[in-house]
């Protein structure tokens, strides 16, 4: 069963930087995938970006409109864990953010597609 944790969330000013991170573990994944969605209250759960490997190798990166230029999606496989810098806050990334693995569509932007999420860790931009 494979367990996604997201950590570094928290509270940052307008123009601010933070750094999430997704540890992974627990078993294999069908395809080597891992996304970045949020979800502000009242709104749907939005695609920020999508990271995919072949044998350690980054080979495919994607990125939400809103976030594009402003956040970078990394990969350490080494401790299995995917990065999402986010720079160049605003508060409209203000959102539960999740992590997401293994989806069943390459280079999937749709959340149905993932078959695994973490908990969510709350972001919040405010100055």
């Amino acid at each position: 069963q494979v367990h996604l944790v997201e950590s570094g969330g928290g509270l940052a000013q307008p123009g601010g930087s933070l750094r999430l991170s997704c540890a992974a573990s627990g078993g294999r994944f069908s395809r080597d995938a891992m996304g970045w969605f949020r979800q502000a209250p009242g709104k749907e759960r939005e695609f920020v970006a999508t990271i995919a490997w072949t044998e350690g190798t980054t080979t495919f990166t994607w990125y939400g409109d809103s976030v594009k230029g402003r956040f970078i999606i990394s990969r350490d496989g080494a401790k299995n864990t995917v990065y999402l810098q986010m720079d160049y806050l605003e508060p409209d990334d203000t959102a539960v953010y999740y992590c997401a693995a293994d989806p069943t569509v390459a280079w999937s932007r749709v959340a149905a597609h993932y078959v695994h999420w973490g908990q969510g860790i709350q972001v919040t931009v405010t100055s």
